[in-house]
């Protein structure tokens, strides 16, 4: 199992943390409004007035922002507590309909024959059997009613249905010492994930919604449901797994959205 990270966020080096940040802006620029950007982009609020750093090209800016967009991401890393709980809500708050939301319109959304469906396992793990739907719906299935928050400012709430990810990762034999978890969907969407997460109780490999198989327009044949990520950071249509030590990505995080993504 892996080594709790509780003391982290008590212990974390504030001063390590600034001196990281002024590294990080040490480029000159004159460009006011990616100044500004620059410096909303930073966890700890303020930290880049300490540097007065500038940029001189969009060459520096982009390594800039992808340099804080790191740092961010450690920071989250380092702040995440794996024993803090999502709130659950009564099923009255549900919203209904659910909205879709995706890279695509409805009918693109793919499909998937349950028949013929088969989870691929890879990397770090013991057993790298395929998995049959059957076989996941004959796991213990526990529910959840969270809220899904999405970048884009918007939130509904939903439940959700199917089994414990950090138990069917304890199944398959995986190294949960490994750094990352990754995903491969049927719509060629792709994301990853840090273990801590994906050991938390809360994050469901979803089978159903509301009671219902899940439905194509929220993920079929499977979703990652995670209430403490935002919504780009839950796969839908997935159809492989693996466990890794190596920084994959994702499919927005390859385009400069946060990789690690908290809600």
């Amino acid at each position: 199992m892996p080594v709790e990270k509780t003391t982290r966020s008590t212990d974390l080096d504030k001063s390590a943390i600034l001196v990281e940040a002024r590294s990080l802006l040490a480029p000159r620029i004159e460009d006011a409004s990616r100044r500004a950007f620059l410096t909303r982009s930073l966890t700890l609020g303020g930290v880049a007035m300490l540097s007065g750093c500038s940029l001189s090209n969009d060459d520096q800016v982009e390594g800039v922002l992808a340099s804080i967009s790191r740092f961010n991401d450690r920071v989250q890393g380092w702040l995440f507590d794996p024993r803090s709980l999502a709130p659950q809500y009564p099923a009255a708050m549900i919203t209904r309909p659910f909205p879709f939301n995706a890279f695509y319109g409805l009918d693109d959304i793919p499909q998937v024959d349950q028949d013929t469906y088969r989870l691929e396992i890879t990397g770090k793990v013991g057993d790298k059997r395929s998995w049959r739907l059957e076989e996941l719906h004959a796991m213990t299935q526990v529910e959840q009613i969270t809220r899904h928050i999405c970048v884009e400012g918007w939130s509904a709430i939903g439940r959700w249905g199917g089994v414990r990810f950090s138990d069917f990762l304890i199944r398959i034999g995986a190294d949960t010492d490994a750094r990352y978890v990754g995903f491969k969907c049927a719509d060629d969407y792709y994301t990853s994930i840090d273990m801590a997460t994906a050991l938390h109780p809360q994050t469901l490999l979803a089978l159903t919604y509301d009671g219902q198989v899940l439905p194509r327009q929220y993920g079929f044949p499977m979703k990652l449901r995670m209430p403490t990520k935002l919504g780009y950071k839950n796969p839908k249509h997935i159809q492989a797994i693996f466990v890794t030590d190596t920084y994959t990505g994702g499919y927005w995080e390859d385009q400069g959205y946060s990789w690690f993504g908290g809600s």
